[in-house]
């Protein structure tokens, strides 16, 4: 008995099998090999077509089968995640009426300020949990705008996720994580967010039926069969965004839990029992694929632009390729903690939504021609990474994220013992490392919710801690000067 998961992200679309039995994983595959296109026909413009995301989900699908050997009505279920904030728009005959708006396109921003000045901070903020911002409702205000004759045949528009679902069983539906992760969600209501809809002129009939997290959402048709190498009839039962999923990846469900990638950008996403916001929007407050109304579960999500493509950076233009990161890493150990005091800001990858949306750059300050080398300036750029992680962590306790156990895959920055190091002594958490990643996730989501599995425990039961990293109470009063000094230089910029 097998699960499938599918993980489509902006650069690939990543399958897992899974044995249900075992828990662990037999086969994965992703497609394309080289990251998908992203189009962009104007400045702050990013889109994709979503047929290519179908067509590389059925490559992924088959070739994970051929790999494992497994017959197509062995696997039971599918899960999906997906990445968060984009928008779909098909009309009555499900043709896709133009490209996908995906999560890092800016042209809607000015549709979400308007909103939220018009409607109001108190409004947007106890309802929502956020501001309209550049999320998922605000990219159909642009199209209804800016694309009338397109938004006349929209019979419905979804996220990425709700889309692959679509095409894999022909039910046009979403969920009630997905619609609060488009900023359509009221919190205190607990149903779709009348008031915006009404702001906007969007008629509720465009928005698809919500079924739950976890749970029946469809079953794969004939003709979506053929093409993903699957039995028809097989149950689509959990979908969720990629920041949330990554989150149920890792078994982060309960307060106290955080999640934590390191990748080109960083994320840290807590989870709280508290409905509350940041009122600056610096971090985003979604209900957490956990949540349910009798154990409510808010995920909170930080997201720092400048994460590991400072440390890339450093790499191909400062030492031209010519070392490899974990030379990098033993370079940087020969620097202690704090640098010596050179202080890197590491925020040279657009604006900052935990900034308030600045674009500081990034900056080196105190450099000493006489004291500092290279093992300073690698070091100070991978703290600056994690104090910036740091930074916003403290706006998440602020809102109801408390600090317990950070949990990770074993990749990317987490492979790096100084990264590592310093943000388990500074935050006080213990760092649990994984191997795992979205795609497994879903797989497992998918077994919650076709009730395989009796609870999330038993999904669990296959997932082990590949390495764990401890605060070391030597070390922890410098990390915290190193900090506070990085803290004031920052305060000054902002």
């Amino acid at each position: 008995m097998y699960l499938l998961g599918f993980d489509v992200g902006s650069s690939s679309v990543k399958a897992c099998l899974l044995n249900a039995e075992t828990g662990q994983a037999v086969a994965a595959a992703f497609y394309p090999e080289t990251e998908m296109a992203i189009e962009a026909p104007q400045a702050g413009f990013a889109e994709q077509q979503p047929e290519n995301w179908w067509k590389n989900a059925c490559l992924a699908s088959n070739a994970v089968l051929q790999k494992a050997g497994v017959e197509p009505a062995a696997v039971k279920a599918v899960g999906i995640s997906y990445q968060m904030h984009g928008l779909v728009v098909v009309d009555k005959a499900f043709n896709v009426l133009r490209p996908s708006i995906i999560w890092c396109d800016s042209r809607a921003v000015p549709y979400g300020q308007a909103a939220f000045q018009d409607l109001g901070a108190a409004q947007c903020l106890s309802h929502l949990l956020n501001s309209p911002g550049n999320f998922t409702a605000a990219k159909l205000a642009w199209v209804k705008a800016n694309e009338p004759s397109i938004y006349a045949e929209v019979d419905k528009f979804m996220l990425p996720g709700d889309y692959l679902a679509a095409r894999m069983t022909g039910d046009i539906v979403t969920t009630a994580s997905g619609l609060s992760e488009g900023t359509l969600w009221d919190f205190l209501k607990d149903q779709p967010a009348d008031f915006l809809l009404n702001y906007y002129g969007f008629d509720q009939s465009l928005m698809p039926a919500i079924k739950p997290t976890f749970g029946l959402q469809g079953h794969i048709s004939a003709s979506a069969a053929a093409e993903l190498g699957l039995a028809e009839g097989t149950p689509v039962t959990y979908r969720a965004g990629d920041q949330p999923n990554n989150a149920m990846s890792l078994n982060v469900l309960e307060p106290g839990q955080i999640a934590a990638t390191a990748g080109t950008s960083g994320v840290v996403y807590g989870v709280s029992d508290q409905a509350k916001y940041d009122p600056q929007s610096r971090v985003n407050t979604f209900l957490h694929v956990s949540h349910t109304p009798e154990a409510p579960r808010y995920g909170v999500l930080l997201c720092v632009n400048g994460t590991g493509i400072l440390n890339s950076w450093m790499r191909n233009k400062l030492f031209q390729g010519t070392i490899d990161y974990p030379q990098m890493n033993d370079l940087a150990a020969h620097s202690p903690i704090g640098a010596d005091g050179l202080i890197c800001l590491p925020f040279g990858n657009g604006a900052e939504r935990m900034l308030s949306n600045k674009d500081l750059g990034a900056t080196f300050k105190g450099l000493q021609l006489t004291r500092h080398g290279l093992p300073h300036i690698l070091r100070a750029a991978q703290e600056g990474i994690v104090f910036a992680f740091y930074y916003g962590m403290e706006i998440m306790q602020q809102v109801g994220v408390g600090l317990r156990t950070i949990r990770a895959g074993e990749a990317n920055m987490f492979l790096s013992p100084i990264f590592g190091s310093t943000l388990a002594n500074l935050s006080g958490c213990e760092i649990e490392l994984y191997n795992t990643d979205g795609a497994q996730g879903a797989a497992r989501g998918a077994g919650i919710g076709a009730g395989i599995y009796k609870n999330a425990a038993e999904a669990f039961s296959g997932l082990k801690v590949v390495r764990t990293i401890e605060p070391d109470m030597r070390t922890q009063q410098a990390y915290q000067e190193a900090y506070a000094n990085w803290n004031h230089t920052l305060t000054q910029q902002v």
